[in-house]
């Protein structure tokens, strides 16, 4: 197979993910022939998750096309915000699980895996869960079998939260998830929790709930200044109401016990909000 020369350019927003010599405009690459210009991207170090468009020669592409000698490239972002083929629902890895929390304060359908379960193993259930995988692994993200997928572009909690719902818009429901399992929260009466609570907690708060999945319980606590901030400000610029769906009922702060220790402790519950 006849090699083919071809010169590429990859839109600043991509310049994270490409050798410092491809950042400055339009560059040379040989290609063997016969990979398709969705390879020769990736192999250039961009997942195809983070392209948006491909063209060449002035025309779009599909990342199935394979590159002729001479045709010049150019590698879009993806826009904002990007469509997905299902509702806005996530899969994060090992090392987003402050990403994932905050999510699920907003009320984002966000699922995490505390312990590294492996890539396969992430790719599989993004595909059977119909989910987005986040990740700030690159090499997790050239992974075929991905339903979809998007990196992580921050170090930062709070730049990574503002990215990811810029990029996907997903409906905030602030207050109705457990930041501990991303299962969805309904108010309960103190007399149904009692046995959880410390004392100072019982007579101090009249207004609880409880996950459905987990039965962590939750009531506006030491830290719900901070994380009123979070919501407010996640609200402020993307939307939604930031006392949640029934304002009174609105849990603020998650008492961080495990369900293991609450049944092993019936009478007491350690206190203190899980951090966000």
């Amino acid at each position: 197979m006849e090699r083919a020369e071809i010169r590429i350019e990859f839109v600043p927003e991509l310049h994270v993910f490409v050798n410092v010599r491809r950042r400055a405009g339009r560059s040379a690459v040989t290609t063997d022939g016969s990979s398709t210009l969705g390879h020769v991207v990736e192999s250039l170090g961009v997942p195809l998750t983070e392209v948006g468009g491909l063209v060449v020669d002035g025309a779009a592409a599909d990342a199935s096309h394979v590159p002729a000698p001479g045709e010049q490239v150019s590698v879009l972002a993806v826009a904002r915000p990007q469509r997905l083929p299902g509702p806005p629902r996530f899969l994060l890895d090992v090392h987003l699980g402050t990403l994932a929390r905050r999510l699920r304060l907003l009320g984002v359908d966000a699922a995490y895996e505390s312990t590294d379960i492996g890539d396969p193993a992430l790719a599989a259930r993004s595909a059977d869960e119909q989910r987005v995988l986040l990740s700030r692994d690159r090499g997790l993200l050239h992974r075929r079998e991905l339903w979809a997928g998007a990196y992580v572009y921050s170090h930062r909690p709070a730049d990574q939260l503002r990215d990811v719902l810029s990029r996907f818009a997903p409906p905030l429901a602030p207050w109705t998830r457990c930041t501990a399992c991303n299962g969805t929260l309904r108010e309960v009466a103190k007399t149904s929790v009692r046995e959880h609570l410390e004392d100072g907690t019982e007579r101090s708060f009249d207004v609880f709930a409880q996950c459905t999945a987990c039965e962590q319980v939750y009531w506006r606590g030491a830290h719900h200044e901070q994380l009123s901030g979070i919501v407010a400000e996640a609200v402020a610029e993307f939307g939604g109401d930031p006392d949640g769906p029934a304002a009174p009922a609105a849990p603020d702060g998650p008492l961080h016990t495990s369900v293991a220790a609450q049944r092993r402790r019936p009478d007491r519950a350690a206190a203190g909000p899980t951090p966000v």
